[in-house]
């Protein structure tokens, strides 16, 4: 398929055309390619970079038809770059079609016993086996690990850290040993100074930074991603853990302050990535939703996006639009930084030089 097109192309603003060939973008021009109307602003491919593809809509693994359907809904809405941040299934069958988003994996969650969501991760009953097990994930995965760095404790009836400081420590160790990040779920604060201390990359969600550990952050150079479209649950976590009053008046309160705490962060210079948390609890295709949180959370629209296309790509060691590069980008008819319902209706999503027009919402149509 041989392709033209002319638009603003972010993240530079600049007015030009683009060309498709072969499934790369070209700067010159292409003979032969079929110009697509209707085009105004091209941009990167978005990036959901914490979407669990394989994790079932209320929990559960998928079977390969879900977690192909799954996909397609992040590829429609534009997401053509998920991290998975943790399945319970091996998605690498996804990488055998051409219409589908590329996954970055980071194999299963790993936990505690009774210490996460029932059957989903590798549970560990002995945390000395956390070296090993981080070492045989980042072999498994596509350059990430994920560790649960705190869960609610019914022992104490609040969240609790799930390791000691020395082993996190040795686990880290151990993934930067076989050339792999490692990435923390983590909701309240107490677990967070360990992890950054200990190499991790990047914090999930990170709701109890504090200044204290958003400068640690910032001096560690961690990542930040804080999946607002999940954050937005916590009251309802909170009202169905009437048996643990203190962890529900935890969450409540993590969930009040979370625009101010991502605000603080990115002011002090966290970079900051969007995901959604798709999978589980939180359905797919949400990416816009997460963009817009962002831009109320602190950041101007145009760092929301970037924080879900150009900057995002380029932390996850993904190209955005350049000469010779695949041909992901998302192409929008009026400016995606303007507001939601812009963002969130793509005119075309092109995906390795093919096109997916914008379905119809009522038909499902294209």
């Amino acid at each position: 398929m041989r392709l033209h097109l002319r638009g603003v192309v972010l993240p530079d603003d600049d007015v030009r055309d683009l060309w498709v060939r072969d499934g790369l973008i070209s700067f010159e021009p292409v003979a032969g390619a079929d110009t697509l109307g209707g085009t105004g602003w091209i941009v990167p491919g978005l990036v959901d970079a914490h979407c669990h593809v394989g994790l079932r809509y209320g929990g559960g693994d998928e079977d390969r038809a879900g977690a192909i359907a799954q996909a397609e809904t992040e590829r429609d809405v534009g997401a053509l770059l998920l991290r998975d941040a943790g399945s319970p299934i091996d998605t690498r069958f996804i990488d055998e079609r051409e219409d589908l988003p590329k996954i970055i994996r980071a194999g299963r969650h790993i936990a505690r016993p009774k210490r996460y969501i029932r059957e989903l991760g590798i549970e560990l009953d002995d945390e000395r086996d956390l070296p090993q097990i981080v070492a045989e994930q980042a072999r498994f995965g596509d350059g990430w690990v994920k560790i649960v760095g705190d869960w609610i404790d019914r022992s104490v009836g609040d969240l609790s850290p799930l390791w000691s400081d020395a082993i996190l420590k040795e686990a880290i160790d151990a993934a930067h040993r076989e050339g792999a990040r490692v990435t923390a779920h983590v909701f309240g604060e107490d677990a967070l100074p360990a992890l950054i201390d200990a190499g991790i990359d990047c914090i999930e969600h990170g709701t109890g930074l504090t200044d204290e550990t958003i400068d640690m952050m910032v001096r560690h150079d961690v990542a930040l991603v804080p999946t607002l479209v999940n954050i937005a649950t916590f009251p309802e976590i909170a009202d169905s853990a009437t048996k643990y009053p203190v962890y529900a008046a935890h969450m409540r309160d993590l969930h009040r302050r979370v625009r101010d705490t991502v605000a603080a962060a990115h002011a002090a210079g966290v970079r900051i990535y969007t995901g959604t948390d798709a999978g589980g609890s939180i359905e797919h295709g949400r990416i816009a939703e997460e963009i817009d949180a962002l831009a109320g959370a602190g950041l101007t629209r145009h760092e929301a996006l970037g924080a879900s296309s150009w900057k995002a790509r380029e932390w996850l060691g993904r190209p955005g639009i350049a000469h010779g590069e695949p041909a992901d980008f998302v192409v929008y008819e009026s400016d995606p930084r303007t507001t939601l319902e812009a963002l969130a209706a793509p005119a075309y999503v092109v995906l390795r030089g093919r096109v997916y027009p914008r379905r119809d919402p009522v038909t499902g149509h294209r």
